[in-house]
């Protein structure tokens, strides 16, 4: 009887060790510390293989020796610590990646006006190696530069992001699933008329982010969206035009993102920053800058400034957190953290004047975004924070 009793107190404590050290090792779910991080950045164009004349015009521009194709890793480095905590980090992968042949030839010699970009393959590696081990790194294909080597490369694109361990979204008109490393589950969406589910299709795009919305719950949507230039920093509630192409309306997209279920909208394509707004309880950016654009391009002001959007999603997708980490470049293309928050000034005035009431005001000193009433963010669950902080109904 002694014998029996101790092999079944003996078996009781195996037991309950092993119930014990289950515990301790289950990851804690990323709410219980305060929700889900996620950064998303403007534009990334990490130079381009298709075409390099470019250098010789840079060289004379600038007086001093270009690189054509530096190490992508070197002119990502900068945002290391400004990505150290994110959760989630979300690109705009402007562009193909990929090396060798070249797959589609989209400008005809001599053109000013066609830009071609391919990244070099260890684009998709800096991508994934710039953050931090913990975070999972999604890349947006949808964008009007996805298939300037044809579709062959574009495939190539997704191909080397999946290799590289970065989830590709914005394929095709399915979410895609993003689970953290403490076990929290999000859904991310990219929207572009060239490729990718078209954005001026609004009751498409209200079926693509409810039936994200159903099954994920939080849902992160990107677009790429809206006309081109430095003239081209106010957001308009209409019908944009660029190179003779309709470029959607922005406002409109994102007014149906948000009523269909989107947590958080990104948006890019005008290659300045734009204003940011709260549409009920979601956090709009309707244009984050050039981020990281190395190559052939203009940036003189506005034109060099951008960011990382950084919110915090609760467990039911409210917004207890948010700031605008403001970043710059110097030609032809090499990022810094701009420590005068220069973009954070720019998105806070942009907003006064195209959506007052219901802009979101940016502090110029640390870029916290808070109400439109100036007031800073709380829990959703906190009852202080009144209508602005109730969620919407799915």
């Amino acid at each position: 009887m002694n014998r029996l009793r101790s092999i079944l107190l003996l078996a009781f404590a195996v037991t309950l060790g092993t119930h014990r050290a289950a515990a301790q090792s289950s990851p804690t779910p990323a709410d219980s510390a305060g929700g889900v991080r996620i950064c998303a950045g403007g534009d990334v164009t990490l130079g381009t293989n298709l075409d390099t004349t470019w250098v010789a015009t840079a060289r004379a521009r600038l007086g001093r020796r270009v690189e054509a194709l530096p190490d992508p890793d070197s002119i990502l480095e900068p945002f290391r610590p400004l990505l150290a905590d994110a959760d989630v980090v979300l690109w705009n992968v402007e562009g193909a990646v990929g090396d060798g042949p070249i797959n589609r030839r989209k400008c005809a010699a001599g053109s000013t006006s066609c830009f071609a970009f391919r990244m070099p393959a260890g684009t998709a590696r800096a991508l994934r190696g710039v953050a931090a081990d913990s975070a999972v790194v999604v890349g947006n294909v949808a964008n009007n530069h996805a298939r300037d080597d044809g579709d062959i490369g574009r495939r190539n694109t997704v191909r080397l992001l999946d290799a590289a361990g970065v989830l590709a979204t914005g394929v095709d008109t399915l979410a895609t699933e993003v689970v953290t490393a403490r076990g929290d589950t999000l859904a991310v969406l990219g929207f572009a008329q060239w490729a990718g589910p078209d954005p001026r299709n609004l009751p498409a795009v209200r079926r693509h982010v409810r039936r994200a919305a159903e099954r994920y719950g939080r849902v992160v949507v990107t677009m790429h969206m809206g006309a081109e230039g430095r003239g081209r920093q106010n957001t308009v509630d209409g019908r944009e035009e660029s190179f003779g192409e309709d470029r959607g309306n922005v406002v409109a997209f994102a007014r149906a993102a948000v009523e269909s279920g989107a947590d958080l909208v990104i948006g890019h394509g005008p290659h300045v920053m734009r204003a940011i707004q709260w549409r009920d309880s979601a956090l709009v950016f309707y244009s984050l800058g050039n981020l990281a654009t190395y190559g052939p391009f203009t940036l003189s002001e506005p034109l060099n400034r951008g960011g990382f959007a950084c919110a915090v999603l609760d467990a039911e997708g409210g917004i207890v957190g948010a700031e605008l980490r403001s970043t710059m470049q110097v030609p032809p293309g090499v990022p810094r953290v701009d420590d005068t928050n220069r973009a954070a000034a720019l998105a806070d005035s942009l907003g006064q004047v195209d959506f007052p009431g219901t802009a979101a005001r940016l502090d110029p000193l640390t870029g916290e975004i808070r109400r439109p009433d100036g007031s800073p963010l709380a829990p959703a669950s906190d009852p202080s924070t009144g209508s602005d902080g109730e969620r919407r109904r799915r």
